[in-house]
């Protein structure tokens, strides 16, 4: 499949690129500054360079792909301002529609409920914390899921806790991975970044998840 991702220079993104090159998939990376462009793609990989704010770029990089995987995720540096993946979001989406493009995989933290879940006390917790000490972050990371949760697109939002960087520890559904559904399910709060981008890879030509968002973590 043709695969655009974006924020695909980051921790996340960069191993997401790397799993679904690994996979057979032809990549398309969305990036903000080329400096960042790991010199190993070379040419197995199609790079668009362009900031958020920049909808000609980001439709470009959407034309031609069957997939979306969004690896962006709110920056945590205190004196950032504005709301600007929200902006960015739009326009993925925007470029989704006139491109025909269904299949939409993101990123959340479980601040972010399931549409089938109820909140508990660790749902609670994680929106609490953000919502209290970071709450320009908690408004970008609600503010790009919740356009994409009412959409008619084909969704999964994979949300975790704590990304470390640890290493790989198995396939999705392996033992070394939990994904499920707070309230339901028994999940951990650490999550490796490379089982991040290992599960996140593995949604592009899966349809287990449609229109959830399962939690992971090992």
């Amino acid at each position: 499949m043709n695969v655009t991702v974006f924020g695909a220079t980051g921790a996340i993104g960069s191993l997401t690129v790397a799993e679904l090159l690994n996979r057979g998939h032809t990549v398309t990376a969305y990036a903000r500054n080329a400096a960042k462009v790991p010199s190993s793609w070379g040419d197995r990989v199609r790079v668009v360079i362009g900031e958020m704010s920049d909808a000609d770029a980001i439709d470009t990089a959407v034309a031609g792909a069957d997939a979306v995987v969004s690896a962006l995720g709110p920056s945590m540096d205190r004196k950032a301002t504005g709301l600007p993946l929200l902006e960015g979001t739009r326009h993925i989406l925007d470029a989704m529609k006139r491109h025909g493009v269904t299949r939409y995989i993101s990123h959340a933290t479980p601040a972010v409920l399931d549409p089938q879940e109820k909140p508990t006390a660790v749902t609670r917790l994680i929106g609490f914390m953000p919502r209290t000490f970071m709450r320009r972050a908690y408004d970008e990371i609600h503010g790009m899921t919740g356009p994409v949760m009412a959409s008619d697109l084909d969704w999964t939002i994979v949300r975790f806790i704590a990304p470390k960087d640890t290493p790989k520890t198995s396939s999705p559904g392996g033992s070394g991975l939990r994904v499920g559904f707070f309230g339901t399910d028994k999940l951990g709060f650490a999550i490796s970044r490379a089982d991040i981008a290992t599960f996140t890879a593995a949604q592009v030509d899966d349809t287990t998840y449609i229109r959830r968002a399962p939690a992971i973590s090992n």
